[in-house]
């Protein structure tokens, strides 16, 4: 009986050793920005001033990139990073599952004492979506961005081109701080949390594109953007 226990427990802890190892912390982290990203969609469809002009482009988006945290980078001169998630919507008008991304740069401009602002990305068109989907896309490029202070009352660093890719609202965590300019700032894919998230190798384009991957922890942000 001894021995038979003893067998039992060996083949439970070898079992357990052929386990891949779960990067707990990653996860941790890129379920923070997945959560604060369904707070930042929420905070801005709650606001009555921009729920009107927000929610009729949002019904109509063809994806949704939320960076619910800029931050400026003090070891690095005039340098900002955040991390953020893309959805697109598929043909069903549902949102796929989040890829994550970053964007960063050293002419972000972040004004008037703006420590952490949050954008809201309403990719509006293909030719914007296929822009952001490349490996690494910068913002004054190939589409045409608006860029909307939310509390401002105005667009600014907007094209006059009528037909816009992407509409970029920002706001910082008292509303209106000032002023911000996205012109150079980069939009690239982070694959390895990609991989952390969702237990496996898996590309943004695959993640977004084809449903290549899934998590039930971000369901209520894709529900959420879908109603």
């Amino acid at each position: 009986m001894k021995m038979k226990l003893l067998a039992t427990l060996a083949l439970g802890a070898a079992a357990a050793l052929s386990l891949p190892a779960l990067p707990a912390r990653a996860q941790v982290d890129q379920q923070q920005t997945v959560n604060r990203a369904l707070g930042t969609v929420e905070r801005l469809r709650s606001d009555q001033r921009w729920k009107t002009s927000f929610d009729p482009y949002l019904a109509k988006a063809r994806a949704v990139l939320v960076v619910p945290d800029l931050y400026k980078a003090g070891f690095v001169v005039g340098g900002q990073f955040g991390n953020g998630v893309l959805l697109v919507r598929g043909k069903d008008r549902n949102f796929s599952y989040p890829a994550f991304y970053a964007l960063s740069g050293g002419s972000l401009g972040l004004q008037i004492g703006a420590e952490d602002v949050s954008i809201v990305f309403l990719i509006m068109s293909d030719k914007g979506l296929d822009a952001v989907l490349k490996n690494e896309f910068k913002i004054g490029g190939e589409a045409q961005v608006a860029l909307l202070i939310v509390g401002g009352g105005e667009e600014v660093n907007t094209t006059t081109n009528m037909d816009i890719d992407i509409r970029a609202y920002a706001f910082g965590a008292v509303g209106f701080f000032g002023s911000l300019s996205l012109e150079g700032a980069v939009i690239s894919p982070r694959d390895s949390w990609n991989q952390a998230y969702y237990g496996k190798p898996v590309a943004a384009r695959a993640v977004v594109l084809n449903n290549a991957a899934s998590n039930p922890e971000a369901d209520r942000l894709r529900d959420f953007l879908a109603h």
